[in-house]
């Protein structure tokens, strides 16, 4: 009885302290993966057996309570069954973290460990039990277990692994027990608890694997706790999180943006800053409340631009950390978000930025894999130059762009691309030279001209670049592209102070 009056005082104070929604239940104590194995919240294993949904879930539990653990109670010594209890309660939420991550509460495990122990306990002295508990105990509790494991398996958002792992351990307890009247039983209530904690621990312990996630297109790799899960969006952008809806929610994003030109990210960070990190304005993890950065950084052994934050959101405050890294013509975009309310977390993150890579995409390595099944083709060795450069790999790009030339010198855009790609090595002589003689295979080309503006950009003549451009789209004047270029020209020319 002093179970339940608990129970119904801990409902009582969780209603009047606003909704019982997931969130509440979690900052209460529920039992939620994450927290217990991520945190190091291993408390909630205990706490979560006190919490439940509604008042509907609450009476369930102690109308079966009152009854059978009433009537175990009058058999057995009390310390015996409070470490049923104790013993029950652990093995139920052990038994729900092993099945699942989820949010779960209420005291039906322990109801299951009191039902399991009359279950044996009744069967085993089927006489001596006294006369007003037999209809509960023995043969006569088999149709009450059946009825609540039915109800169980086939209602939506029950947790049979809790129920299951609460009923064996009130089989097994059963199994020791002794009535009153026994004097001294061999249950020894305190090794009892304990074995249920070591269970508990080993089942933290297992859960606490960490799992490695690759990117094969874009070549990245990162380690995440073992139960995270991942999903994309349709747009290149995969994110994997903890699985929490709010409160205690913690969350990684990968995006890969394709910007056209070698860059430092420095652009792109500016850009996250001014279009989802506005201050005040509502952001999907919450609404901004303070910025800081962007400043270098290293990722993965690559240069970085970093930019923190601090998010204000429905679960309360949240931190933002995201990572630019410019590889060639991408800049990968890394977001981590983690909850202040658990600093643990900020452990998990450090680990995940520690550990991640960057390797070779499936592009180049294909590339790679096609000029060596076909030596001495252009076509390949082009193909190859040219995810080399595009990755950022400039040098190593010029010897299979120079080959390819060889092999096919008609062929302008190959000329091209070993002009950009001496350029972006730093190679301005050579580049310009190599512009010069693809203008000349191809007078009219945009690329070739394209190819001699960056030679006058890389010599620093922003004029004849301009001027070598004007002829460029003057050969194909609706190149959107072209026209953005001498819009950003003209613009440079026209800054104030420029000579």
């Amino acid at each position: 009885m002093t179970l339940a009056v608990g129970l119904l005082g801990i409902h009582g104070a969780l209603v009047a302290a606003g909704p019982v929604d997931v969130d509440a239940l979690v900052r209460w104590g529920a039992k939620t993966g994450p927290l217990v194995v991520e945190a190091g919240q291993a408390w909630r294993l205990v706490t979560a057996n006190f919490l439940h949904r509604d008042w509907l879930h609450l009476g369930l539990n102690l109308l079966v309570l009152v009854a059978a653990g009433g009537a175990l109670e009058r058999m057995c010594r009390r310390r015996d069954y409070c470490a049923l209890l104790g013993t029950a309660g652990l093995a139920t939420m052990a038994g729900s973290l092993g099945w699942s991550a989820a949010v779960s509460v209420g005291a039906s495990g322990l109801v299951y460990g009191c039902v399991g122990a009359l279950l044996v306990l009744g069967r085993r002295y089927r006489g001596r039990a006294a006369a007003k508990a037999r209809w509960i105990s023995g043969e006569s509790a088999l149709p009450t277990v059946l009825v609540f494991l039915w109800m169980g398996w086939t209602s939506v958002g029950v947790d049979n692994a809790g129920h299951l792992g609460g009923l064996l351990a009130g089989l097994l307890l059963g199994a020791f027990l002794e009535p009153r009247s026994a004097g001294r039983g061999l249950v020894r209530p305190v090794g009892a608890v304990l074995a249920a904690g070591v269970v508990a621990a080993l089942v933290v312990s297992e859960r606490s694997g960490w799992r490695q996630e690759r990117d094969d297109g874009f070549g990245v790799a990162v380690s995440v706790p073992e139960g995270w899960r991942g999903e994309e969006d349709g747009h290149g952008r995969r994110t994997f999180s903890n699985g929490l809806p709010a409160l205690g929610r913690a969350t990684f994003s990968a995006e890969v943006i394709e910007v056209g030109e070698p860059g430092d990210g420095a652009a792109q960070a500016r850009h996250f800053q001014e279009e989802v990190l506005v201050p005040g304005v509502p952001g999907p993890e919450g609404r901004t409340s303070k910025v800081t950065g962007p400043v270098e950084a290293r990722l993965g052994g690559r240069a970085a631009q970093r930019v923190r934050a601090e998010l204000e959101g429905p679960g309360g405050a949240t931190h933002l950390m995201a990572f630019f890294v410019p590889r060639g013509e991408w800049v990968y975009r890394l977001v981590f978000t983690w909850p202040a309310r658990y600093p643990a977390y900020a452990e998990v993150v450090d680990r995940m930025v520690a550990e991640l890579r960057f390797g070779e995409p499936a592009l180049l390595r294909e590339a790679r894999a096609r000029a060596l099944l076909v030596p001495g083709a252009p076509g390949p060795l082009r193909a190859l130059g040219g995810e080399l450069r595009r990755w950022g790999l400039a040098e190593e790009s010029v010897a299979s762009l120079a080959d390819a030339v060889r092999l096919a010198p008609s062929h302008v855009e190959t000329r091209v691309e070993l002009a950009r790609a001496l350029f972006e090595a730093g190679r301005v002589g050579e580049g310009c030279h190599a512009a010069a003689e693809a203008q000349v295979y191809g007078p009219s080309d945009t690329g070739a001209l394209e190819a001699g503006v960056r030679c006058e950009l890389a010599r620093g003549d922003v004029a004849r670049a301009l001027a070598r451009l004007e002829e460029a789209r003057r050969v194909d004047p609706q190149d959107a592209r072209l026209r953005a270029a001498e819009m950003a020209l003209r613009a440079v020319l026209e800054a104030p102070g420029r000579q």
